[in-house]
């Protein structure tokens, strides 16, 4: 069983930038990793995903071009750069973590068996 800590968030004006930090307490090459986010009032939904050993990644439309996730794996880390943040952009964002999930399946946060506690990130316009 794996353990996931976020870190990273905080109050930023648009347009700034910041890097959220996933930190694992295993390696996690098997294993697919994917920051969701939950705003206030709203449903959880998928940010980005890095399939296993960050073969490919994966992010949902509205913020491609602005957000890359990355792993860092002498760290057993995965990373979420985000650039160009909008106020629209604020949420508790979690990292998840699972080595059995499919293709088809990236998105869905019922399909991550391990979660962070979350960060939240605020973007102040």
């Amino acid at each position: 069983q794996v353990q996931l800590v976020e870190s990273g968030g905080g109050l930023v004006q648009a347009g700034d930038s910041l890097r959220l930090s996933c930190a694992a307490s295993d390696a996690l090459g098997s294993y697919v990793t994917a920051w969701f986010r939950q705003a206030p009032g709203k449903e959880r939904e998928f940010v980005a995903a890095s399939a296993r050993r960050g073969s490919n990644t994966y992010y949902t439309d509205s913020v491609k071009g602005r957000f890359t996730i990355a792993r860092d794996n002498a760290k057993n880390t995965v990373n979420l750069q985000m650039n160009s943040l909008k106020p629209e952009d604020t949420a508790v964002y979690y990292c998840a973590a699972d080595r059995g999930i499919i293709l088809s399946n990236y998105r869905r946060d019922s399909a991550y068996a391990y979660w962070g506690q979350g960060t939240q990130v605020t973007v102040a316009s």
